[in-house]
């Protein structure tokens, strides 16, 4: 199967951000969202992003122009019908995925592959809840989207090798670097990379050091080009937690204990950058 046009659930940061690679490539997308300043907001960041480029002399106000023609903004989800692929991008809820999973499901054709962008949830659970597991697959974007090379391709129990090669090919005509991975929570980079953030709050809360000393050491000493600290507020303090909440319950080890004072700071609302303040002041 070739994929031409991609239906996208959501547009927020991943959606958006998805909407504008798949555009940049020639991919055609309708992007839907719940509330019409929803979809609004999203096409404006695109646009955004894409006027960045033309700055950076990375693109031409025509290939923009030619961008923006290729992507339908709608509040309708009858309009996914005619995608190859449509992929759930709503925020990291598992019953909202589950509804909005089930409900495009009930609506496009059985040959079109259903993903989800989800960070940590089970891909076999989720596409449990359709009526197409083998059509089924993760397709987990990193944030900023446009910029960030990579695709953890996630198989389910009864994903089929056409589901995952043709999501591969998408992938790849992103310009996109997809890397394949089973089911399991967290995958691949987050199972690494949260628990190392979620390190570094128990090392800040210790007192071992600063927040800037430990950013400047990962930074410095891994040749991290970014602390672990800053991360977690870029990433958002609500969502380092929430995985590492979905680590303990689905692995049922204690290593993965959210750190104290992670869980204070969110119950505070620091939740970083979308905030203002986190570990750092924005």
């Amino acid at each position: 199967m070739t994929i031409q046009t991609v239906g996208i659930i959501g547009a927020g940061t991943m959606g958006n951000g998805i909407a504008q690679a798949c555009a940049v490539s020639g991919v055609n997308v309708v992007m839907i969202d719940v509330a019409q300043a929803a979809v609004d907001k999203g096409i404006a960041t695109i646009s955004g992003s894409l006027d960045r480029l033309i700055k950076k002399e990375k693109l031409t106000a025509e290939q923009k122009a030619a961008a923006l023609a290729l992507v339908k903004g709608s509040t309708d989800y009858n309009d996914l019908k005619g995608a190859q692929l449509v992929i759930e991008a709503a925020t990291e809820n598992h019953a909202l995925k589950l509804k909005i999973l089930k409900q495009v499901d009930d609506l496009v054709g059985p040959e079109v592959i259903i993903a989800s962008n989800t960070s940590s949830i089970s891909i076999t659970q989720l596409a449990a809840a359709t009526s197409r597991a083998d059509r089924f697959i993760g397709m987990h974007f990193f944030n900023p989207v446009p910029m960030m090379a990579l695709v953890e391709l996630i198989r389910g129990y009864l994903t089929s090798d056409a589901t995952h090669d043709a999501v591969k090919a998408l992938a790849e005509k992103l310009g996109k670097s997809p890397i394949t991975v089973k089911n399991a929570p967290g995958f691949v980079v987050n199972r690494i990379l949260v628990p190392m953030i979620n390190e570094a709050f128990f090392v800040l809360a210790e007192g071992l050091a600063t927040a800037e000393d430990i950013d400047a050491g990962m930074k410095l000493g891994c040749n991290q080009p970014i602390g672990p600290l800053a991360l977690a507020d870029m990433i958002g303090l609500d969502v380092c937690l929430a995985v590492m909440e979905v680590y303990l319950e689905q692995f049922g080890d204690s290593k993965y204990r959210p750190c104290p004072l992670l869980k204070e700071m969110v119950a505070a609302g620091q939740l970083g950058r979308k905030t203002g303040r986190g570990v750092y002041t924005y």
